[in-house]
């Protein structure tokens, strides 16, 4: 077909592509098509190409992302290639594939303060402007300028801060368009701070969270005024199992996968904190992990 050679000539096409093997929490079927653009130039030229009864989803680390079981009918972008970083001034630019961590030790080597946190977060720059990424009192709309999307046409479009919309773990992106880049405009520190404060949260987020199994990251968003990790403990459900899943024994706001799960395993228990948090207090937990379809 004309647009799978077109694809071919502007990254790597396959298909059926096992998901749990690009997403932290190791679960998931396989994408019908997955594509890996060379460079930004190239995204800007495959997505035309695509048809538009192809769905797709920019992919960077999967580390906010569940993925049912029978897969993803659509077509995986994965912006890994996108992953330049440029330091002028005070101003941080970094393309969407860049690792979070990789950019708050960019801005540490030269001087500047406002991305401390994301030393702590495991997952791409793309994911974390879309979700308004934050930890330890920081996130990313504190500094975010602008950032630079591609939509389905191709064309680039530059939105501001406000133009994002940015709230709690939210920002608004237009439908079928791609983040590809962001700046940042940073303080001028001094780099042993900046780097004593990372290393301090570094260290924080090692004693309080399950680091050493697969796992997606805090699964709720923090209810006003309250922490969700403290309503699903007070649920009596911290450690509870199903399958190869368990909300963890360490942080109750994660869930984590033994080596044996399922994404049916981690939904039905991301459905059960929900109704078991609601029955006792009545709040309702909000998923901060994307679930690209609601499980059964």
């Amino acid at each position: 077909m004309p647009w799978q050679q077109a694809l071919q000539a502007l990254g790597e096409l396959s298909q059926h592509e096992p998901m749990a093997s690009h997403t932290t929490m190791a679960v998931g079927g396989a994408a019908t098509w997955y594509f890996k653009p060379n460079d930004k130039p190239s995204l800007c030229q495959a997505l035309p190409v695509i048809p538009e009864n192809i769905s797709i989803l920019p992919l960077g680390r999967g580390s906010n992302l569940l993925v049912p079981d029978h897969g993803f009918d659509g077509m995986v972008i994965d912006l890994g290639l996108l992953n330049s970083i440029q330091v002028h001034h005070q101003t941080l630019t970094a393309q969407a594939g860049s690792r979070m961590s990789k950019v708050a030790q960019t801005a540490a080597n030269a001087g500047l303060s406002g991305l401390e946190f994301m030393a702590t977060v495991p997952g791409d720059l793309g994911g974390g402007i879309a979700m308004n990424a934050g930890a330890f009192g920081q996130q990313v709309s504190d500094t975010c300028l602008h950032a630079s999307i591609v939509h389905h046409d191709g064309n680039e479009e530059i939105l501001s801060n406000q133009q994002l919309q940015m709230r709690y773990r939210h920002s608004h992106i237009p439908k079928q368009s791609i983040i590809v880049s962001a700046s940042f405009e940073l303080q001028m520190g001094e780099q042993q701070e900046i780097r004593n404060a990372m290393r301090e949260m570094r260290q924080k987020r090692s004693l309080t969270q399950p680091l050493a199994l697969a796992n997606c990251g805090s699964v709720f968003k923090n209810p006003d005024g309250d922490h969700a990790a403290r309503l699903i403990e007070a649920a009596g459900l911290k450690g509870k199992s199903i399958g190869g899943a368990q909300i963890s024994e360490l942080h109750a706001n994660f869930i984590v996968n033994h080596g044996n799960a399922c994404s049916d395993d981690v939904a039905s228990l991301i459905q059960l904190a929900q109704q078991c948090v609601f029955e006792k207090f009545a709040i309702k937990l909000e998923t901060e992990v994307r679930i690209l379809e609601v499980l059964q």
